[in-house]
């Protein structure tokens, strides 16, 4: 069954990343968000969340024959600023 929306899918991180970030946090399961890339680069994601939740959202919305969901247009965006 496909999920309804991206924070309720059982098989991504984003469901993780969400509940995170509602907190305030970063899940300790997946690699953290660590900015943007520099010469002392720690360990993680080279971008920010608000980049990851723009990517959910623009590939989430697209509309594919060959995609076997996407983000119904009525549901909101994903972690709203």
């Amino acid at each position: 069954m496909i999920a309804k929306t991206p924070e309720s899918s059982g098989y991504t991180g984003v469901k993780q990343r969400v509940i995170s970030a509602k907190k305030g946090k970063q899940p300790t399961r997946l690699l953290p968000f660590v900015g943007n890339p520099r010469k002392e680069m720690p360990t993680g994601l080279p971008f920010e969340l608000k980049d990851y939740r723009e990517l959910i959202e623009l590939t989430g919305r697209c509309l594919r024959e060959d995609k076997a969901g996407y983000i119904d247009e009525n549901q909101p965006t994903l972690l709203t600023d």
